[in-house]
């Protein structure tokens, strides 16, 4: 069967229209022959259907046909709130929350809009119920400050930005009037409207009061700690030109992590003798209430510090019994025992140092001396980035400024050929004297990298790396070079005044480290001491250690031990960044020996 082309209806009539009107129409209008076919069941069912499609496109193409300008994009904050509604060419708005119809005029202005939206009862009471609700803030895995919390609700808390804002100074020592700051205010304007502005003066009351909050806290939390050690150093302000004491207290939680927490800022005046120390110290521990818990007490070895060691070793015994009967009350800082026998072997090479140090601010001064530095380096085949700085105060802090810039030896001479105004180039003479004292230098600065350590055990590490340091110093006491001999008997000096007597509390934490008990001293005592005093300080220690036990047995009978550091089964245990077996040289080789020739073991080291 064969299906006849369609053909092109007429326009329909448009009511309202006459012969000269012109009818816009996107598109023809196609009808079949069967669909016009009244003879066929339903056709005229169809032409009806035909006929208001084609009067609906007409009324369509009328009203495309027609000049209208484009409406405008509803732009108020208002419209938020409402429903645009026009009838019979008046034009409304809905209230979405409370449906009050309001006259928006023929200007259609939003005013009416604004004021209804601040006064509706029902927006409102949606918006409390909105505030009621929380969010969550995420914060990251390893969140350092607790004081933030996970959840808060949306509703800004001027209380709780003034205490942010506190804690914020306190942090990064902010001036107080940092708050004052025209653009600062303006920036918390801009993401909290309702930010109010904080002057100097309230913000130092409010890091007062954020201060005696963590005051109380602190208090708390000594209150459960049953041992304290402290440690005690002097600071000097530049800024004010005064000098504090600062008091640190040390002691093991609960998951056998070590704490520190800083206890005061004490400013002694000059000349600072024992006793205005031992009273400062002695007052700090008693406003926190740790009178009767303090352990131990580390210091330098200025002898201010002896004389208020020893007066405040009778304070504290009066206020509770000392462990040990006060014979590991006194504990001198070991970090500043190498510090005092490095300066005294740096003492031959300050000009050299000095050189060096000048040669280094002079390279980094400029971008173009450095540039010209690295390119003469990178010519020569050196490898490396630039030199490094160094911290005067600090020796180790030299000693990388020094072992960095000999690998840049070669390079300083043909950098002052170049540069006309460097006049502080180091001869070939000093660089070797700087060789040699890095090789001495190494020694100490691995070993005062070791027993600085934070994040890690260190108490039985001290005894080993002292070991090293003596084993160095007697091998190098006679060395055919003058200006070697001669540095290291200075050191040789200083380390048998300060080391010449045993040191009780370092040698009981290397017996307690279980994979070495009394061989430690064993072994080690033999190497620092005559045969006699090694003897002797072995029998010394292992009779304190037992008197030691004898104390801690007393004190878990009468129950006065505590039950502070119970060991929690999911804290991590930190390892030394070394392996252990690299801290005892010759310790392996010394107990295959002992095992050998008798199979004797001491009553300690069989427990």
């Amino acid at each position: 069967m064969s299906i006849s082309p369609p053909e092109v209806s007429s326009i329909p009539h448009v009511s309202g229209t006459d012969s000269s009107t012109p009818v816009m129409i996107n598109s023809p209008v196609f009808v079949s022959r069967d669909a016009c076919d009244p003879t066929q069941e339903g056709g005229e069912t169809q032409q009806e259907g035909t006929e208001d499609t084609n009067r609906q496109q007409g009324d369509e193409a009328e009203d495309d046909g027609k000049f209208r300008l484009p409406k405008r994009n509803k732009t108020s904050e208002a419209w938020e709130d409402f429903d645009d509604l026009e009838e019979n060419g008046i034009y409304y708005a809905i209230c979405k929350h409370c449906s009050k119809k309001l006259n928006r005029g023929k200007t259609k202005q939003t005013s009416s809009m604004w004021r209804h939206r601040e006064n509706c009862s029902v927006r409102k009471a949606k918006l409390r119920k909105a505030e009621q609700q929380t969010k969550i803030n995420f914060q990251q895995a390893n969140e350092r400050f607790p004081t933030v919390p996970s959840l808060h609700t949306g509703k800004f808390d001027m209380e709780s930005m003034r205490e942010a804002a506190a804690h914020w100074i306190l942090m990064h020592e902010h001036a107080f009037t940092i708050l004052e700051e025209e653009r600062f205010n303006i920036m918390m304007k801009r993401g909290w409207p309702e930010w109010q502005k904080i002057s100097r003066m309230t913000a130092k009351k409010d890091c007062t009061q954020v201060y005696e909050i963590e005051k109380k806290k602190l208090k708390n939390l000594l209150r459960h700690v049953q041992k304290v050690s402290l440690t005690t150093d002097m600071w000097k302000s530049k800024n004010q030109k005064i000098e504090y004491m600062v008091v640190t207290g040390h002691w093991i939680d609960g998951n056998w992590k070590l704490q520190k927490r800083v206890l005061n800022f004490v400013h002694i005046r000059p000349p600072r003798r024992g006793v205005e120390i031992s009273d400062a110290v002695f007052k700090c521990a008693k406003e926190w209430g740790i009178e009767g818990k303090i352990h131990t007490i580390s210091v330098d070895n200025a002898s201010n510090n002896d004389v208020a060691v020893r007066l405040l070793k009778d304070d504290f015994g009066r206020c509770k019994k000392l462990l040990g009967g006060g014979k590991l009350f006194h504990v001198r800082c070991c970090a500043h025992i190498l510090n005092l026998m490095v300066q005294d072997g740096l003492k031959d090479i300050v000009d050299i140092c000095e050189n060096i140090r000048d040669s280094v601010d002079f390279v980094n001064k400029s971008d173009g001396r450095a540039l010209l530095f690295a390119e003469i380096a990178q010519h020569l085949q050196i490898p490396g980035k630039k030199l490094l700085h160094d911290c005067r105060t600090r020796w180790n802090s030299t000693y990388e400024m020094l072992n960095c810039a000999i690998k840049y030896k070669e390079v300083f001479p043909r950098f002052q050929v170049r540069e006309p105004l460097y006049e502080s180039c180091p001869s070939s003479e000093d660089w070797e004297k700087v060789e040699k004292v890095c090789t001495i230098l190494e020694k100490f600065y691995t070993a005062t990298h070791i027993i600085s350590g934070s994040e890690y055990p260190t108490s039985n590490l001290f005894l080993p790396e002292i070991l090293k340091v003596k084993k160095l110093l007697d091998a190098r006491v006679n060395d055919e070079d003058d200006f070697v001999r001669g540095m290291i008997t200075r050191m040789k000096l200083k380390f048998d005044k300060y080391w010449k007597e045993c040191n009780l509390l370092m040698s009981i934490a290397a017996i307690l480290d279980p994979r070495q008990k009394m061989r430690a001293i064993e072994f080690a005592f033999p190497k620092m001491y005559s045969a006699y005093e090694a003897q002797e300080n072995i029998t010394y220690v292992r009779k304190a250690i037992f008197e030691l036990y004898d104390e801690y047995v007393a004190m878990a009978t009468s129950g006065s031990a505590g039950t502070g550091c119970s060991l929690n089964p999911t804290s991590e245990i930190v390892c030394p960044p070394r392996a252990s077996a690299d801290y005892w040289d010759d310790l392996d080789e010394y107990c295959g020996e002992l095992e050998s020739d008798e199979p004797h073991k001491s009553e300690i080291s069989t427990v």
